[in-house]
């Protein structure tokens, strides 16, 4: 089984034990759509896709595991770090790349460094192509303006 395919069975099962089910399907519709988006945007920015698409399948594990988002991102990195480390799959080093992408993903203002920002901008990109007719969050217009200019989309 390839790695990120590993990943998606332990969130697969980690959302299955969600009870809430509109939570749950919330997480499914989320963490796939970010996580592709990591892809896309990785392939796009010379990074590695594996790493980013498991950073984006991972980002928010904390809110649809608990129920809660409170300190979702530093709470997130942790619970992936262990999950993480539990598989064996992934090196030390590919570890701290997504745990950090995830610990600053919340920080929308904030530019860190490459996989910090396709993280940001993928879940963005989610929030926006969820519901086009739903309004942008204040906190993320600046950076839906930025994605759409680098990816050629007229707004």
């Amino acid at each position: 089984m390839n790695r990120l395919e590993k990943v998606h069975e332990i969130v697969d099962s980690i959302l299955m034990k969600q009870t809430n089910t509109e939570i749950r399907r919330h997480g499914y519709v989320h963490l796939y759509g970010v996580s592709s988006n990591c892809s896309i945007l990785a392939l796009r920015r010379g990074a590695n896709a594996e790493l980013s698409a498991v950073s984006g399948m991972l980002h928010d594990i904390y809110t649809y595991k608990a129920g809660d988002s409170y300190e979702h991102a530093k709470l997130g990195s942790i619970e992936a770090r262990k999950i993480l480390n539990e598989i064996k799959l992934f090196t030390e080093e590919e570890i701290n790349i997504i745990c950090k992408s995830i610990y600053n993903h919340s920080n929308k203002n904030d530019e860190g460094g490459i996989y910090e920002e396709i993280l940001k901008d993928a879940d963005v990109l989610q929030h926006y192509s969820y519901n086009t007719g739903f309004p942008v969050a204040d906190h993320e217009k600046e950076r839906v303006t930025k994605l759409f200019k680098e990816l050629g989309i007229e707004n």
